[in-house]
């Protein structure tokens, strides 16, 4: 087992109704709280208004702030740092997904740096030191970023997808009601299941390193998921399954599942180079060429995949190749089963030579970055994978 450092600070309050209780929560970290929310639902459902209430009656005083993006951009997140500098903001509170909090905490990181781009920020070019607090009221299970310390922003500008990582990006709280997923399209509901899922297995096909209880904890999680998943898109009104899938894309994305190991997201580069060039939803995109990837490597890490096919799927068989092969076809048939694509032909997007190319340049940094703990791939590797998930 490999040392490590964990803080997962987030206070979480979870059940049915927990909305109501926001403003004695959040005055503990703020009085004055920008709410960023995405296109409108969370206005048309009601969920707005039953916060503001509870943050009225509390006595914090609010600005709302919408617009924010399935792919939430850095030109967005830069009007809410001026709404929230305009406002005088100590506190930024996500009402959303991924997406909303992702934006949030963008909009924190800008307004407590306002001499400094936001894009320098979020690159590591200049160094950053402090933000604000961020609080969420999580709507969507997917992306985790209620309780992770990352937070993804696309520079449009540019065509750029990145993430940074930082203890900053941790939610001072989270509310948590997963009676708001009831109202979801199935399509995210899946989408997030097969995010919730490539958190962990991102943090799983690691070889070398033995970390028993972090294996056990992870294996858990991904059985839950995939049971309960699949019952949330065939029926999203199964509040005791919403609510599995709930916790779990919080745990899948706190480093919970990571410790002793740590984390390769070389997946997630591929979705991200997708999503930045194609806007498409980003659990989608992880779904389209996870398969080609597993079967790119799988020979190198074949006792991973082998115990991971046991442990996750079932899988019967003593031959370890066997097993680790079929582990990746059940996992590429569930996300079929779930309404996820399963190549870039499903996902609906250029597969021509040159659009391979150009995403395995956009995935490694233009050659410059290795993906993989597995075995390092650079942009050939990575243009051979994109075109085995044709």
């Amino acid at each position: 087992m490999q040392n490590f450092q964990y803080c997962a600070p987030t206070e979480v309050v979870f059940g049915r109704d927990v909305e109501n209780q926001i403003g004695g929560i959040a005055g503990k970290y703020g009085s004055k709280a920008l709410l960023v929310y995405g296109k409108g639902s969370v206005v048309r459902s009601g969920l707005l208004g039953r916060v503001e209430a509870s943050l009225s009656e509390a006595g914090v005083t609010f600005r709302e702030f919408g617009g924010a993006q399935p792919n939430p951009t850095v030109a967005h997140a830069e009007q809410g740092v001026a709404e929230a500098l305009a406002f005088g903001a100590d506190l930024i509170i996500g009402v959303g997904g991924g997406s909303a909090i992702d934006t949030a905490k963008a909009i924190a990181h800008g307004a407590a740096n306002p001499d400094e781009k936001l894009w320098d920020l979020w690159t590591k070019k200049v160094p950053l030191t402090k933000s604000l607090p961020v609080g969420a009221v999580l709507t969507m299970p997917a992306a985790g970023s209620e309780m992770s310390d990352s937070a993804v922003l696309t520079n449009e500008a540019i065509g750029k997808k990145s993430g940074i990582n930082t203890g900053f990006n941790r939610c001072a709280f989270a509310i948590m009601n997963p009676a708001l997923g009831a109202t979801l399209p199935k399509y995210q509901l899946a989408a997030g299941v097969t995010d919730i899922m490539m958190h962990t297995m991102e943090r799983y096909f690691i070889p070398g390193v033995r970390a028993d209880l972090t294996d056990e904890i992870a294996e858990g999680l991904l059985r839950a998921v995939i049971k309960n998943g699949a019952a949330i898109v065939a029926d999203p009104t199964d509040y005791d399954a919403m609510c599995e899938v709930f916790w779990a894309s919080s745990l899948s994305h706190n480093n919970l599942t990571e410790l002793g190991r740590g984390k390769d997201f070389s997946v997630h580069k591929l979705g991200h180079a997708l999503s930045a060039r194609y806007g498409v939803t980003h659990g989608a995109s992880l779904a389209a060429v996870w398969g080609a990837w597993a079967m790119y490597l799988y020979a190198g890490c074949i006792p991973r995949f082998a115990r991971y096919a046991r442990r996750v799927w079932g899988v019967d068989s003593q031959d370890d190749t066997a097993a680790a092969r079929l582990g990746i076809e059940k996992t590429v048939a569930f996300f079929r089963s779930i309404g996820m694509p399963g190549s870039l032909r499903e996902l609906g997007v250029d597969s021509g030579d040159e659009a391979l190319h150009a995403l395995a340049l956009d995935a490694t940094m233009n050659d410059t970055l290795k993906l993989s703990r597995i075995r390092p791939l650079g942009a050939k590797e990575i243009e051979e994978i994109f075109r085995a998930a044709k």
